[in-house]
């Protein structure tokens, strides 16, 4: 999926990573977790 995908009006639509503020958090059911570093935040 392309970066410009997660913007909606110009507005980020998806949570960023707060460790790597470069990337999104990947939404799962349960949790939002970064790929790249393996931050998960629980729902």
């Amino acid at each position: 999926m392309a970066r410009g995908d997660y913007y909606e009006d110009g507005e980020l639509s998806k949570d960023r990573c707060p460790r790597c503020e470069d990337a999104f958090l990947a939404d799962h059911s349960d949790r939002q977790h970064c790929g790249r570093c393996g931050y998960t935040e629980w729902k």
